[in-house]
């Protein structure tokens, strides 16, 4: 019984490290990378790291998890801690799970029907800015404020069909 308590203690440890990368790795670039706030340099450079290692990091995380529960079970005789332990290992699958989905193409889908009315009509903070194209005759300006949230707009402007994006 006391040879059992260390794998327990190993068991816990490395499901709860595989527990909280995993997280990290689906939080951090979820935070840093979201609209209207700004992003600094080596923030985003480590968040496109963590996007590009992320795979085999979860990957990783999910076997250390089962290894982690596989130890602490066997070691564990409380039912209810077992169970927590198992939620975790099913947590840290859910994690992996989740950062294979590209959560900004379901954020930042093309505004395919956008609605347009003369400038006089619209009011405009003087600090909003604003991606302006002319073609021709005709002349459009979109809000950064909303292509923040879609990044592209389909258009024609001067019988032209454009894309705009942020």
């Amino acid at each position: 019984m006391e040879g059992s308590r260390p794998m327990k203690a190993v068991g816990f440890w490395v499901l709860m490290a595989s527990l909280v990368t995993s997280f990290a790795g689906l939080a951090y670039p979820l935070y840093v990378i979201r609209p209207f706030r700004h992003q600094g340099a080596r923030e985003l450079a480590a968040a496109l790291l963590v996007i590009q290692i992320r795979p085999l990091v979860e990957v990783m995380c999910v076997v250390l998890a089962v290894a982690g529960l596989a130890c602490y079970w066997g070691a564990q005789r409380r039912r209810l801690r077992r169970i927590l332990a198992a939620v975790g290992a099913l947590a840290v699958g859910a994690f992996a799970s989740l950062s294979q989905v590209n959560v900004y193409e379901l954020m930042f889908h093309p505004d395919t029907d956008p609605l347009f009315a003369v400038a006089q009509q619209i009011k405009v903070d003087p600090d909003d800015k604003v991606l302006a194209v002319k073609l021709g005759g005709s002349a459009r300006a979109y809000p950064i404020r909303t292509m923040g949230y879609h990044h592209i707009i389909n258009d024609v402007v001067g019988h032209v069909p454009i894309v705009a994006t942020y």
